[in-house]
C-alpha cells in the first residue's frame, strides 16, 4: 500500500502563486509515475500534470506555461508550482501514484491522496 499526503493548498488571489507538495511512502521506480489531478464542483476529475520515474513530464493544456511539476527523490515528494492562478483553477487537487508492473498479466495499481483545496478569488 502506498500512502500519499498532500499539502500546500489554501486561499490565494487571482494572479498569485501557490506550491503544492505530495509525499509518498515509497520511492518511485522507473516504471512508476506520479501526477496531480483536480476536481472542481460539478466537473469531472482531470489531469493537471504528470511525471514518470524516468523523469519525463507532461501537462494539460490549461497548465502549460503556468504550472511546473518537479520531484525531490530523496524525500519521495513531488511538487506542483502554480503561477498566474485563475479563478477557474479553483478545485480540490489530488496526488496520484501509479505503481507499474513488469508482469504483463498484472495491471498497474493506482493510489490516491486525500486532496488539498485550492481556492482562487478575485
Amino acid at each position: 500500500q502506498v500512502r500519499l499526503v498532500e499539502s500546500g493548498g489554501g486561499p490565494v488571489e487571482a494572479g498569485g502563486s501557490l506550491t503544492l507538495a505530495c509525499a509518498a511512502s515509497v520511492s518511485m521506480r522507473r516504471i512508476d509515475s506520479m501526477g496531480w489531478y483536480r476536481q472542481a464542483p460539478g466537473k469531472q476529475r482531470e489531469l493537471v500534470a504528470q511525471v514518470t520515474g524516468g523523469g519525463s513530464s507532461m501537462y494539460a493544456d490549461s497548465a502549460l506555461g503556468r504550472f511546473t511539476i518537479s520531484r525531490e527523490n530523496a524525500k519521495n515528494t513531488i511538487y506542483l508550482q502554480m503561477n498566474r492562478l485563475k479563478i477557474d483553477d479553483t478545485a480540490i487537487y489530488y496526488c496520484k501514484y501509479v505503481m507499474g508492473s513488469a508482469i504483463i498479466e498484472q495491471r498497474p495499481r493506482e493510489y490516491w491522496g486525500q486532496g488539498t483545496q485550492v481556492t482562487v478569488s478575485s
